[in-house]
């Protein structure tokens, strides 16, 4: 992709999902939308105008016209700018859902003078025309993926500008300490007074933990974006298969008496207050009877080793097992949450020293709500909170704020060192741009095509 190839292009693309539906939704955006939109829609009606003609933010009832047939009866909005997403003239055209009726509008709009619109088009018009910055930018695309309500709020936040108003604060913050350095580079007769230093070095110190702050909040928004995966492991007739249609709300895995019924891994995400999980049921792990089984053994162990969190479903009715020991042996150092299932049976297993586990019941759903919470605990690890969820930040933003947080520290030790206000200014200038890197005012066109690539069309 080629960011914005011109400026002054007319894109268009379908803004609803490809497929059958009530209606379907074009989106046209450019100088020339409303002229395009002139060239396609022929109001019906006394209160229907042409695009050109027509107020902003106003609604018109007619038909899309290609060579003097119709193709469709539509509505047809108009929203001028600079009151639209992309700060540029907008037309939308609801028509009827369908692939081949939307398909046809589209195509008489990209013959009427509009280009396709790339991926993510749309939102990169937004940020390169001052309505989004970078990172509210990003926040559409999480709110669009959000799996959960409590993503769709992080998501939410962002695009609001909280975590903007913070990086444009602490950068404004930098580039206020740069100016003063720099100051005395031009005069270099004037030194810096030893109070006037401490400042500057409070002012870089409290930046730098600031960023390193906000780096910690990287992995609660990798769960929120992408979920975490939860391996279900266990001896045979344990119960997992059960536990992983308990945690669903339905029958998604078979379940049978019969040990080694589950031969392949079983993947579901659900959501478990607020966290996008993906539980990967798997084949009972135990000496197999047969090469079919024996690969369901591999995978179920692969799986384990590739998950985030194991659950270790043991039978709450029988004693704790050699089998079960050595996969407990297995699973050391990882995050792993027991589950004594069968509690509506007369318990007979002894956990080792050290060993505890969440009772319940897959049978009748006791201690559900309870493995819920022990599920959550874990997952955040205690490090997260309610307030803390809107100022998540991605991979990208995390890399950015480790690479400011080095150039300030780098900065404050030269200060503390005495070292050439020069060599303090080259580091503290390499922090300022990285922290800009986030909002977007430090960007390259590699960047910005890497982030919108990754949008769906219409957006």
């Amino acid at each position: 992709m080629t960011v914005l190839p011109s400026p002054h292009d007319t894109i268009a693309a379908l803004a609803t999902p490809l497929g059958e539906g009530g209606i379907a939704v074009i989106r046209v955006s450019g100088r020339d939308a409303l002229a395009v939109g002139d060239r396609v829609f022929a109001p019906a009606g006394m209160n229907s105008s042409r695009p050109s003609a027509a107020d902003s933010h106003t609604v018109h009832y007619g038909h899309i016209v290609r060579d003097g047939r119709h193709v469709d009866e539509v509505l047809l909005t108009v929203f001028r700018a600079p009151r639209t997403y992309t700060r540029e003239d907008t037309v939308e055209i609801s028509c009827h859902g369908g692939i081949v009726i939307a398909r046809l509008v589209l195509e008489t709009v990209l013959a009427a003078g509009a280009r396709l619109a790339e991926p993510g088009e749309f939102t990169q018009r937004a940020f390169l025309n001052g309505r989004l910055d970078l990172a509210q930018a990003e926040a559409v695309a999480d709110l669009i993926h959000a799996r959960t309500e409590l993503a769709a709020a992080a998501a939410r936040e962002q695009l609001a500008g909280s975590l903007s108003q913070r990086i444009n604060q602490v950068r404004d913050d930098l580039l206020n300490t740069l100016a003063h350095i720099e100051a005395h580079i031009d005069f270099p007769d004037e030194d810096i007074a030893p109070d006037t230093q401490e400042r500057l070095l409070s002012r870089l110190d409290q930046a730098a933990v600031f960023l390193a702050n906000l780096q910690r909040t990287a992995r609660e928004g990798q769960i929120l974006r992408r979920g975490i995966r939860a391996a279900i492991v266990g001896r045979p007739n344990a119960g997992k298969s059960s536990l992983l249609n308990r945690l669903l709300g339905h029958e998604r895995a078979i379940v049978s008496p019969i040990p080694g019924t589950t031969r392949d891994t079983v993947e579901e995400t659900a959501n478990m207050r607020g966290i996008p999980v993906v539980f990967v049921d798997t084949a009972g792990l135990r000496a197999a009877t047969d090469s079919v089984e024996a690969e369901g053994v591999r995978r179920s162990r692969a799986a384990a080793a590739q998950a985030e969190l194991v659950l270790h479903v043991l039978d709450g009715s029988e004693p704790f097992t050699a089998e079960d020991a050595l996969l407990r042996t297995e699973l050391s150092g990882r995050a792993v949450l027991n589950v004594l299932n069968k509690a509506d049976l007369p318990s007979r297993i002894n956990l080792p020293d050290g060993l505890t586990g969440v009772s319940v019941s897959c049978a009748t759903g006791e201690g559900l709500e309870a493995l819920k919470e022990a599920l959550e605990r874990l997952v955040w690890a205690g490090r997260v909170t309610n307030e803390a969820v809107p100022v998540t930040v991605n991979a990208r933003q995390a890399d950015a704020l480790r690479r400011s947080e080095e150039g300030i520290r780098r900065s404050a030790a030269a200060l503390r060192d005495g070292a050439s206000l020069e060599l303090v200014a080259l580091d503290l200038r390499i922090g300022v741009s990285a922290v800009g890197e986030i909002v977007g005012k430090t960007t390259t066109d590699d960047l910005l095509d890497v982030i919108f690539h990754q949008f769906c069309l219409g957006k």
